[in-house]
């Protein structure tokens, strides 16, 4: 007699989504040594807050093992702090992949449709990742770093970079405020870097003097007055600009021959960029104490009126009182030569 044949059937493979979920009951079995029974729910919250616990303790572990390395590696502060934060994001992104498998999700059970992640990504994440891209560039390019005191041109804010990220740059305003524009709106704006490479800068102070003064005179109290200023440049080698040189000291020059005087051009270096109104305003007053005191006279408009028999007249009153007092030519006033101005 034959024995019956038993075929044996191939176990079929498992697919991601048909593995019935044991998680919960995993982490219920963790906490199986206490004299108590949890719910599945507490046994979860507890186990989240571990996860999130260990993650921290490890990122901060990681970024002091190798922040040193780093910051030797790049040298620069805004690229230090970005390799940083991936570290610590990379971290948190393994503890988020363990919080899920302890709710018993899996990527195949959030994974979105194409058209809904298309949509996600054109309204929501559009202006994130472009911020995130200029946040790249600025990095690559480096026009300013942390710590260089920048102005924004448009609106005249000046400050000083206090952290550049992947989607924004936080600028500390000379009003003591905080000044954050994204990343992908800064890269389109005028940007002056007051702290690029050479810390020095020339500023110019342009004013007139009058003909009848004697010019050398005053030409040579402005560039000591300029020179007698703490923050000044007073002297040394020239100045490199590109392929140009310029002088160290002050140095004021003729600019123009104008109706009123001679217009004079004081160009002068200070040590940093940190102080400038206070130093503009001590040159200033230096200058004018000491012209002040010389054959030098700045010039102002004046205008003569000149009235004569071919100018008209025109009849005063004055208030309340109803009597003509006097008459005033006028009919000719400003048109025909009754106003004249001498340039003085």
């Amino acid at each position: 007699m034959t024995e019956p044949q038993v075929s044996e059937v191939a176990p079929l493979p498992l697919q991601a989504g048909n593995v019935p979920s044991s998680d919960a009951s995993d982490t219920l079995s963790n906490f199986q040594w206490l004299p108590f029974q949890l719910p599945g729910w507490a046994a979860d919250l507890i186990a989240t807050v571990l996860v999130l616990v260990i993650a921290w303790a490890v990122s901060r572990f990681i970024i002091k093992l190798v922040g040193r390395r780093v910051a030797r590696r790049f040298r620069r502060p805004s690229i230090t702090r970005t390799v940083l934060r991936g570290i610590r994001g990379s971290v948190f992104l393994f503890a988020l992949l363990t919080i899920m498998r302890i709710y018993g999700l899996n990527l195949g059970n959030i994974a979105l449709s194409v058209t809904v992640f298309t949509a996600v990504l054109g309204v929501v994440l559009a202006p994130i990742v472009g911020s995130i891209i200029s946040g790249v560039f600025l990095l690559a390019d480096q026009p300013y770093e942390i710590g260089d005191m920048v102005e924004i041109t448009d609106t005249g804010q000046r400050g000083f970079v206090d952290d550049i990220t992947l989607r924004y740059t936080k600028i500390f305003t000379l009003q003591n405020t905080f000044l954050v524009i994204p990343n992908g709106e800064i890269r389109s704006r005028d940007v002056v870097n007051y702290s690029a490479e050479d810390a020095r800068m020339r500023l110019e102070l342009e004013m007139g003097v009058t003909y009848e003064g004697d010019l050398a005179e005053a030409r040579t109290l402005m560039e000591k007055a300029a020179r007698d200023v703490d923050g000044v440049i007073e002297g040394g080698p020239d100045i490199r600009i590109g392929s140009a040189r310029y002088p160290a000291a002050p140095k004021c020059y003729i600019d123009t021959f104008g109706d009123h005087g001679v217009h004079l051009r004081l160009m002068y270096w200070v040590t940093d960029p940190y102080k400038l109104p206070a130093i503009k305003s001590a040159v200033q007053t230096n200058v004018w104490e000491r012209l002040d005191d010389a054959d030098v006279e700045i010039p102002y408009p004046h205008q003569h009126h000149v009235f004569d028999e071919t100018s008209g007249h025109m009849g005063v009153r004055m208030d309340g009182t109803g009597d003509e007092t006097a008459t005033v030519p006028t009919d000719r006033l400003g048109t025909n030569g009754g106003q004249k101005g001498d340039g003085q």
